[in-house]
């Protein structure tokens, strides 16, 4: 599968990264991948581990003479996300992704590609097979789960790692250097709610809004995108006119992806079923002009449906359901006054369901500042608290504060002007890196974060651009070396 890549250059980590594209990895399974990884680190002659959690370690001795240099840690995490178009039959936890070039871009056939983090791994991997490479005592740390919970860095072990220096290869946009993230936490609410019979003068309806980009909640969150969840909310919400009772809904698949679909069935009076198609065919324009050029595919449809096996929440529950998910915060709550043009505080209704009478949903905060966190995640305890819903607050981690006076962060730029002829963007990324976590266990750690240009994230739209693969590595090699020899 995949044989297209190994004509790509850097050979060596895109031959890396058609392994990745061949091996299922979706968050929480990892295990597949991970004895891979041991069997070529030993066919290498490389020695690894792991820790309790599972994460892996594999290390490589100095280059001769360099056994002095400052222990690098190369650090990505293996999991991808999941996420298939409507219609397109893959399982993420058998299938390989399928790959195809087009216009200087490598894409997936209908699936996220998982560059998101496997160009990362791959160009560590290629790192410590690379021959030619002069470069002090490396240690490739590779996490699990972080898509989905950071679990891999929460549950690191402690007094593990040697290095002093960690480059994380998990951004996104060439020609830039991350020395920040927001932290975040889950959260996750539930609750049991009342149902009455379907009525003999009701009619049930059925909605569906699809088309949608999505994007990653984090660093895409900002753009003039929809989020499924908000705008069908907002379309059942007016058709609380014709007093429609909620049976159903099911939007979003992840709490870190925006969502680009949500569907639900509504049972409402007979007679108001013409005026209420032709109010959602309305809104359906409304929300187009509103979304505009930004995201312009989207589709909103509601047509009848012959079911009666079927017992939608009672009046008031309903309305006070659709209520509470109107009210919701979602999207960017507020922009940083100490770092320009970055998001500080934000939340994506990432997950939200509702079946026989079962309320779930899932929702991601971010910010800059635990506070904020704290203080968002508070509010959504406040607000279905009211309705009676269990609300809870997880897996929490920190963010990373940035240290614009970091000798590592000096050496890139240095390296990077060298090499590319000019020096990079120095930013502060509103997502979950890992490093928050990492440098809250080894707070001596000094790192940064770099990656090569992706486009996309966490949805089937996922790309990179092949020339940035090239730079990318040249970036790395270099770095990796300047910092054998200069210190």
């Amino acid at each position: 599968m995949n044989a297209h890549l190994e004509a790509l250059a850097p050979r060596l980590v895109w031959q890396h990264f058609r392994t990745l594209c061949n091996t299922p990895r979706p968050s929480g399974h990892e295990a597949e991948l991970v004895e891979t990884l041991e069997a070529w680190a030993d066919a290498q002659g490389f020695a690894h581990d792991r820790d309790a959690f599972g994460n892996l370690r594999i290390s490589k001795p100095a280059t001769v003479g360099h056994e002095q240099a400052p222990g690098i840690v190369l650090q990505g995490h293996l999991d991808m996300v999941a996420q298939a178009n409507a219609g397109h039959d893959h399982d993420f936890t058998r299938d390989p992704i399928q790959t195809y070039v087009k216009d200087g871009w490598l894409h997936a056939d209908g699936t996220t590609l998982g560059a998101d983090n496997g160009l990362g791994v791959a160009a560590i991997l290629a790192a410590l097979e690379d021959p030619e490479l002069t470069h002090g005592p490396l240690e490739a740390l590779f996490t699990l789960e972080e898509e989905t919970s950071m679990g891999g860095a929460l549950n690191l072990a402690e007094n593990w790692l040697e290095g002093s220096l960690l480059l994380n290869l998990d951004s996104e946009d060439r020609g830039q250097v991350y020395i920040g993230c927001a932290g975040g936490a889950d959260v996750v609410v539930d609750a049991q709610l009342p149902s009455a019979a379907l009525q003999e003068d009701e009619q049930v309806l059925s909605l569906a809004l699809t088309g949608l980009k999505g994007g990653h909640s984090g660093m895409d969150i900002d753009k003039p995108l929809g989020n499924a969840n908000r705008l069908l909310v907002r379309v059942l919400w007016a058709l609380e006119a014709f007093d429609a009772r909620l049976i159903s809904y099911q939007g979003g698949t992840l709490r870190n992806a925006i969502p680009r679909e949500a569907f639900a069935h509504i049972a409402l009076p007979a007679e108001d079923v013409d005026a209420a198609i032709a109010m959602v065919e309305a809104l359906s324009g409304t929300l187009k002009a509103e979304l505009g050029s930004g995201d312009s595919g989207l589709t909103l449809t509601a047509e009848c449906v012959n079911v009666t096996d079927v017992e939608p929440l009672t009046r008031d529950t309903s309305a006070m359901l659709l209520a509470t998910l109107h009210a919701a915060p979602c999207g960017v709550e507020r922009m940083s006054a100490d770092v320009p043009g970055v998001v500080e505080t934000s939340n994506n209704l990432g997950v939200l369901s509702l079946e026989e009478g079962r309320f779930h949903l899932c929702a991601l905060v971010r910010s800059l500042h635990n506070s904020a966190t704290d203080a968002m995640a508070s509010r959504f305890q406040a607000l279905f608290g009211l309705m009676g819903a269990r609300v809870k607050v997880e897996n929490g981690y920190p963010g990373w504060a940035p240290n614009p006076e970091s000798p590592l962060l000096a050496t890139f730029n240095a390296r990077h002007a060298a090499l590319m002829g000019r020096e990079p963007e120095v930013k502060v990324i509103h997502a979950g890196l890992e490093c928050g976590i990492l440098g809250s266990k080894y707070p001596h750690l000094d790192m940064i974060s770099f990656g090569p240009l992706i486009r996309g994230a966490h949805s089937p739209d996922e790309r990179v651009e092949i020339e940035s693969v090239s730079e990318f590595w040249e970036m790395l090699r270099g770095l990796i070396e300047e910092l054998a020899i200069s210190r």
